[in-house]
This record gives structure tokens, sequence and C-alpha cells, in this order.
């Protein structure tokens, strides 16, 4: 540690008698020696000058060093102390005892009108007051410097200020300006090199004799700020208010002390820095504001930015994140809540305004690693093709691929044909994604991990890198492409009277939306009689499973599309599909159907697989016979059906299906339990065993599922934060068509805007029932709090 150095003082004394030891402020006192000590290596030289009683004739000039003053000031104090004496700093003033009295008296409860004091107002501020009057037994008024009257407990007092008997309460502000003014650390570091040097202790009053050469009130008040300011020099070895004794703190404690306060300060500075940044981009327009990425680029905000976002989304890692939160959102002037940091983190442009909490909390992956994507590149340079000499050519059907108009990736299709005998034969065409793929490797590992594709609103994450998924695996519109048919001949009453499970290769004739593909139905085309077989299919099977005992839940079903997601204005695009519509049944039933073929085949064949079921055996559908059919009578049926079950050695019964087994299989590129299931299908073709036994899918299908439920609530929730988005755009006083689903108490009811897809509540007339349909208008609506009020108005 540092040791400042001092070299030579000057103190005048009197020739003829022995002054008091005073060093007056009124000369060039102790002060001009610190103010210069700060800037050392401008002078090494300071003088000390000490007013006489006398004429400067008659006083003699010696020279001292500092150290030498030190040690001789502090052995008179010493010397006086021992014989009981007391040191005078004035002739009104008697520094010994009169801060042990005054202590004594407030312990006392008898503190005398007029003095000077310093209380805690509360845990952040200090003020000082002037004593008025008991308040009770204990308590005082007093006048603090802002010229407020209160009442403070003894225990509020943190210093008496010695000599202040008579002070009055408007001398308050000037006595405290004055004392600030006087303030210069640099005088503990002073007396600290002094004292320790010679391991001395010190008084509040000594320290003010010894750097500012007076003991009176402003210089005692003086001393002790800078005492009860200090963290770093000073230690108090014995608390007696203004007679409290302070040691030097040792070197090595003052210099791990002052790197800590260096590190502090840096910090504070740093602190301070980032508030201004965000206050500055806060002001900022929306096109002028910091891009996400740029607020990583320098590593100390970027931390500090992670534990806002952290906080914000409901997951910080530590107590250090949650402090640095809360610091950030108290410095900017706001509330200590998660949807004030998202705000903030919006208003920065840190986050969209329509930034999704849910994904962000849920932490799914959305990009794939490095080394997955090489993964895929490899397979899709090397195509190799493991079942090509078993697959058979159906390249001369006419294939339909049907889907949305958005779907990225295309995993089933279609072909129908009629038979001589009159019967329907069908083909299921699957890709085939484990022609790529095998069970273990990097890649299937890494699609098991994520369970599914991730399809919202904004945005689609799938389960394999697109390119993989899109160029090497989904099915495209006039291309060779690899896939494993399901081929079935069903009898007149829709029954599966035989079926085929190979590999095939095939090139899809037309990619189709359900909007298109229901049109070309309607216009009956016979150059499409296929599509027209497949409908006919697809009625025979509906008829079918119903008397087995299905359960038709069809309803409205609500799509949103949303481009440029990051604006604050975004693009959204809804659709509202009907699944009783041609084009959606076929497709449904069609995809039942191949369900029904693999549960058939897996069991014949002994193959372990997921097979789903969903026992019904309680539910009586005639009891909801009174209600319309469609979304009422589905809706009702709905809520009291139960859970699916897996099994994974035998099928078990699927009841709202009207199967006696299932299991999900076309969907391999979205779905990794189906890409399982093709594990097994394909391995007994190839006459290997089953990668997986039946506990090991268990297992797998457990990891999975709960991925999937993840995934299920967020494509809820953000579906719904849009459809509210949706809404609350639309011209205010807008009239809505909803039907009345059911109710759920008194008069509020849960409804379906047969308009939007959308489910809600609102409160109806007296008079309405179940089935009926009424106008509503939206009151309010908040996608970010999840508010979405609706009303009945008058039909027009």
């Amino acid at each position: 540690m540092a040791v400042r150095a001092m070299n030579t003082c000057v103190i005048f004394r009197s020739a003829s008698t022995p002054p008091p030891l005073i060093i007056s402020r009124q000369c060039c006192c102790l002060r001009q020696l610190t103010a210069s000590s700060r800037h050392r290596n401008r002078s090494n030289s300071h003088s000390f000058l000490r007013c006489a009683p006398y004429p400067l004739s008659h006083v003699t000039v010696r020279s001292y060093s500092v150290h030498n003053l030190v040690e001789m000031v502090m052995e008179e104090l010493a010397s006086i102390r021992k014989r009981g004496g007391r040191v005078r700093a004035t002739s009104k003033l008697e520094l010994a005892s009169t801060g042990e009295l005054l202590e004594d008296k407030l312990k006392k409860g008898t503190l005398q009108k007029g003095l000077l004091l310093e209380f805690k107002k509360d845990s952040e501020r200090l003020l000082l007051a002037v004593a008025l009057k008991p308040d009770g037994k204990k308590n005082w008024m007093v006048s603090d410097q802002n010229g407020i009257t209160t009442s403070i407990k003894p225990q509020q007092v943190t210093f008496i200020v010695p000599g202040t008997e008579n002070f009055e309460p408007t001398e308050i502000s000037e006595f405290v300006q004055k004392a600030h003014d006087n303030l210069d650390p640099a005088l503990l570091e002073f007396a600290w090199n002094e004292l320790l040097e010679k391991n001395k202790s010190v008084t509040v009053q000594e320290l003010a004799e010894m750097i500012f050469g007076s003991a009176e009130p402003l210089e005692t008040y003086c001393a002790h700020l800078l005492l009860s300011r200090d963290d770093v020099y000073f230690a108090v070895l014995e608390s007696k208010g203004p007679s409290s004794v302070y040691g030097p703190r040792t070197a090595n404690q003052v210099e791990e002390l002052l790197r800590r306060k260096l590190a502090t300060e840096a910090a504070e500075k740093e602190f301070k820095e980032l508030i201004q940044l965000l206050r500055s981009a806060k002001q900022m327009p929306p096109q002028d504001k910091r891009p996400r990425l740029s607020w990583k680029t320098e590593e100390k905000t970027w931390r500090k930015i992670q534990s806002l976002e952290a906080f914000a989304i409901d997951s910080c890692k530590n107590d250090d994140q949650t402090k640095t939160a809360g610091m950030i959102l108290k410095a900017m002037g706001l509330a200590k809540t998660s949807s004030a940091a998202v705000n903030l983190l919006i208003d920065i442009g840190y986050f969209p305004v329509h930034v999704n909490l849910d994904l962000l909390k849920l932490n799914l992956p959305t990009d794939h690693r490095d080394e997955i994507l090489l993964a895929a590149e490899s397979l899709l340079s090397a195509s190799t093709d493991l079942d090509e000499a078993d697959r058979i050519d159906l390249t001369h059907l006419k294939v339909y691929a049907i889907d949305v108009d958005e779907a990225d990736e295309l995993d089933d299709a279609l072909s129908a044909t009629r038979l001589q005998d009159g019967r329907i034969k069908i083909w299921i065409h699957v890709a085939d994604p484990t022609s790529l793929v095998q069970p273990g490797s990097i890649i299937d590992k890494d699609a098991r991990r994520r369970g599914t594709s991730v399809f919202l609103p904004t945005a689609t994450y799938p389960m394999f890198p697109e390119r993989l998924a899109m160029e090497g695996m989904s099915l495209k519109q006039g291309k060779l492409c690899n896939a494993v048919t399901v081929s079935v001949v069903l009898r007149s009453d829709g029954s599966i009277a035989e079926y085929v499970v190979e590999n095939s290769i095939i090139k899809p004739t037309y990619m189709l939306t359900y909007e298109s593909a229901t049109e070309l139905l309607h216009l009956n085309l016979e150059e499409e009689i296929e599509l027209k077989i497949l409908s006919e299919a697809a009625a025979l099977r509906l008829r079918w499973r119903r008397e087995q005992g299905a359960i038709d839940t069809a309803t409205l079903e609500m799509r949103i599309k949303v481009t440029n997601p990051d604006h604050p204005e975004p693009s959204i695009k809804l659709y509202v599909e009907n699944q009783a519509d041609a084009a959606m049944r076929l497709v449904s039933e069609m995809m039942i159907l191949c369900g029904e073929v693999i549960a058939t085949f897996g069991s014949h064949n002994n193959i372990p697989l997921p097979y789903r079921g969903q026992p019904q055996s309680n539910i009586d559908t005639s009891a909801f016979a009174h209600l319309p059919e469609g979304p009422v009578r589905s809706s009702a049926i709905v809520r009291i059906m139960r859970a699916a079950e897996m099994d994974f050695r035998n099928p078990i019964r699927h009841g709202v299906m009207g199967l006696p087994g299932y299991v999900q299989f076309t969907s391999p590129i979205r779905r990794y339990m189906d890409l399982a299931a093709h594990y097994q299908v394909k391995a007994f073709l190839s006459g290997d065993s089953p990668p997986f036994s039946a506990g090991e899918l268990e297992g797998i299908a457990s990891t999975v599922n709960m991925t999937t439920r993840v995934v299920r609530r967020l494509s809820s929730s953000s579906l719904r934060y849009w459809v509210v988005e949706y809404l609350r755009r639309q011209p205010k006083g807008r009239r809505y068509r909803a039907l009345v689903l059911r109710f759920i108490k008194d008069r509020e009811a849960a409804i379906l805007l047969t308009e939007i897809g959308v489910h809600a509540s609102s409160w109806v007339s007296t008079g309405v029932q179940i089935g009926d349909e009424v106008d509503v208008q939206v009151e309010e609506a908040h996608p970010r709090d999840d508010v979405l009020s609706l009303k009945e108005v008058e039909a027009v």
C-alpha cells in the first residue's frame, strides 16, 4: 500500500508562552496540505501556519516534519487524557466529556432543547435537526434541515454535535452546506497514514483537531461525516457517540478495501452508462432502434440484458440475475415485474412488439446445430436408398397430395381406382424418411429430442433440418419419391377386405389445397374420376366407422398465418376450415384407414408399435341427440371424452374412431412416434429385427409425448394471441355471428364465433338457448394479457 509522503511544515510558536494545542482555521491549515496532497507530483512541501496570541515579533519559528507534528499532537492529547484534563478548542467547548454527557442525557430522556443532532429519517436518509421538546417519556420533537417538525426515537439519533446547546433551526441549512463544502476524503488518507505508523486510535474530536486544526461544532461534524462515510481506512473500536474511538485498518486491509471500492465504482459507472444507453434506445423511433444482435457486442452489457430477459420470462438462473434486473427496472423508474421488463425490452427494440414469450419460456429448440446440418448435407449428397431393390414401381398411378396451402412438409398422398368387381382400391403413400435416416444416428437422436415439428402462426420449426425435410424426404409434384405405400381394398360396406404394406416409388401428380380439392370434387370432372372414387371411399369408411361406434367430433377449425411478425403491425391472414368439408373428410378418413391397416399389420406380425386407443364405452351418444349436430354436439361430447392410451405390444380399441386398433403412421417427417413406427415396419419388410423392443418404445414415447404436450400448449397459446390481436385490429363496432355451445354460469355462455372459428364466452340475454345464434361485439382485446371481452348486441 503506497503511503503518502509528507516532508516538512512550519509552525509558529510564541517565544514566551506555550500556546494551547490549536491549529487555526483562519491560517493556512491542513486543508491546504490535503488539497495539495492530491497533486503530490506538483509539490513536495506544505506549511502549517498557527495563529499566535501575540505579535509576530514575539514568536519564533521552528521547522517540524508532519510526522513529528502528528506525534506531538497525539502525545499531548494522550497526556491530557491521562491527567484527567480536558482539551479546549474554544472557551465554550469541552471535548472530552460533552459527547458522553449528551448521550447519557438522551438515554435518560433529558435531551436538552437547542442541541443539534443527526438522526436516521429512513433506511437511506440522514438529516440534521434541532431538539425542540420532549414527546412523551423517550421521544423528542425536532425540527430538521428541511423545516419539518417530527417526533423521533432515541435509537434514530446517530450523532450529537458537541457545542451546539443553543442552535437555531434556521441555521441548519447553512451549517450543512458549510460542512459539505469542507469535506475532503483525502484528509482521511493523510490521517490514516500517520496514525497507522504510530499505531494510534482517534476520536471524532481528535480527528477534527488533527486534520482541521479545530474541534468546533462545524469541524467536529465534518470529521464525523468523514468517518461515518468511510469504509476503507478506519474501523470503530469503541462506540460512544461523539467520543467513539476509531482505529486505522492495516495496510493489507486498506489495499483490499480500495481494490473492492474501485471495482464497485467501476461497476457503478458501467451501470450508469447502461441506463443511459437504455434511455437513449427507448427514446429512438422504431426504425432507428438497435438490432437485437447489436446488444451482444459488449459482453458486460449483454450479461445485464440477459438478466433482464431472464426476469421477463420468469427464468432467472440465480439471485444475481434477479438482483441485476431489479436494479435496472428501478433505475428506469419501472416496477419490479416481469411485464415491466418485457415492455422495457420491447421499448429498446430488443424484443419485437409481438414477442412470443411462451416460446422463450419453454426454451424449445428453433434452430438446428451445425453438426446436425452438416450430417444432413452429407445424407443429401450421398443419396443412398437402402431399400431401392425392394421398391415397387407405382409411378403409373395418379397421385393426389392434399394439404393446407402453406404446408412445407408433404408426407402423404393418395391414389384410387375401381376394380372390375366394383370394389374400391386405395393407395395411401407415406413419405419414407427412413430411406435416409437410421435409428440411433445423430439426426435421429436430434429428431427424437425435438419430438415433433412446431407449427406456429409466425413460423415453422421442423423436426428435421429444413433442406433434408424439404428436398430429401417430402413428396414433390412431378418428382420420383420414395414412399411406404399402404394399399387397401374395401368391401361395399367400407370394411377392409385386403391390404398390402410395401416400399414404393411414386410420382405425385397434383399438389392440391383443401379448397382446390373441394372445388374439383364439386366440378365432378370425368378426367378426375380418381378423386371422386377417393371421396366415395371416404364416405363408405365414415359410415362403417359410425356403425362401429365412432363419434363424430368434426367442428370448425381456425388457422392463422402471420407474415413479417417482427414488424409492429404484421400481416395476419386467418383461415376458417370446416372439418366436415368434403376434401378434409376425404383426407382424414384415408389417414385413419392407414392407421387401422398398420395396427392390423403389426398385430398379425407381432411387431412392437405405438398402438393408440381411446376407450369410450361410457359414452352414450343418444344422450346428446337433443343437441344440434355439428359444433354444438361435438363440443359436448369432447368435454366428457377420456384421454387417449397407448400400448406397445398389442392394438387397443379406439372407441372415438370406431377402430379395433390404430397407429399414427402418416406424418413421419413431422412426428417422431410416426417415424418410430416406420422404423419398426421397415425392419420387418426387410427381414430384420425391429430396432426397438416394446419397452424401449414405451420409454421413447414417454419422453416424446411430454415434449409434444408442451408444443401443443405453445401452439394453442400462440394461436390464441394472434386471434385476439386480429380481433383487436378490427373496426370498432363490428358484429360477429356466434353459436351458443353451452352455459357456463347463469347467463354466461360458451360461444363459437363462426366467422372466426374461435371459442370465447359472453353474457347472453334471457331466452337464448343452446344452439341459438347471437350477435356479439368486441369490448376489449389485449393479446399480451390474454383478454378478450365480448358482449351480445341486438340483431340488425
